[in-house]
């Protein structure tokens, strides 16, 4: 086992030619913080070129928790104004232009579903927002049998974005991913696989077995034949929404970033109270 690189808020080790990534704020329910995030794009990015990593495993520290999702106190991070914002004084760079203006979500989101090998969620606990949109960027999922699974921006008062609906959609089908984002429910058990949520759900205690017995053979096969069909895969489910289509879903997120109901919907999380909403 080669030795742990870590931070203060991840861990990455390579066992072989299997990397392991660990969101390490079990404190935090291993939110996903722009610090983390800046960090799981810089190791990835490494892996991309070294080539030595051919299949990437994601999970949580502790027993609780794969991730409560995007930091909460970082949510203004992830709106049109923000992203407006860095727009005005990215670099001149074509990579840092293709860069500017993307939230920390959106890069650590690209990294995961862009590296060139596959990559596996070992969901060992709870697992909601962005982080589920991570966990289906992922590959293949394999989940603990015990977790809870949801999507709650409707709850907090947040539009999602084109892409990451295109994501839901993508994996879970199209009434499927509806109703995750209509209800916002959590979900257990067999519906997590009922939903398309998960391949695979093992007990707890057979969880870190499954999934590194599938990473074994994964890392076994061919690299080239591994990176041409991950990136033959990708490229057969990029959507092609308009100019127009972009626009439109840009300013109805933008809209739920400006409204009361945002900021009533992070106060009622908070709190841990129901919001109570008014529509503007």
């Amino acid at each position: 086992m080669s030795a742990v690189e870590q931070s203060k808020v991840l861990l990455s080790e390579k066992r072989g030619h299997i990397g392991i990534i660990t969101f390490n704020r079990p404190e935090q329910h291993n939110a996903l913080s722009p610090e983390l995030l800046g960090d799981l794009c810089a190791v990835l990015a490494d892996w991309a070129t070294s080539g030595d990593v051919r299949v990437v495993v994601f999970t949580g520290a502790g027993d609780k928790a794969f991730s409560a999702g995007y930091d909460i106190n970082a949510i203004a991070t992830v709106g049109p104004e923000h992203r407006a914002s860095l727009e005005k004084g990215r670099a001149s760079s074509e990579q840092s232009n293709k860069q500017a203006g993307k939230s920390p979500l959106d890069r650590g989101l690209e990294a995961v579903k862009n590296f060139p090998y596959p990559t596996i969620a070992m969901l060992n606990g709870h697992c909601f927002g962005g982080a589920l949109h991570l966990a289906l960027c992922c590959d293949i999922r394999i989940a603990a049998d015990h977790i809870s699974m949801a999507m709650p921006p409707a709850k907090l008062g947040v539009v999602y974005g084109a892409d990451g609906l295109l994501q839901f959609i993508q994996v879970l089908g199209t009434a499927k991913g509806r109703e995750m984002f209509f209800t916002g429910r959590t979900y257990k058990g067999e519906h997590i696989a009922a939903m398309g949520l998960a391949g695979q759900l093992v007990p707890a205690e057979q969880l870190a077995s499954t999934v590194f017995a599938m990473a074994e053979d994964i890392a076994l096969n061919a690299p080239l034949a591994l990176r041409g069909i991950k990136r033959i895969m990708n490229i057969v489910e990029l959507p092609a929404l308009s100019e127009a289509m972009h626009n439109e879903a840009h300013e109805l997120v933008a809209e739920s970033f400006r409204s009361s109901d945002l900021k009533e919907g992070q106060a009622a999380f908070l709190e841990k109270r129901k919001p109570v909403f008014r529509g503007e």
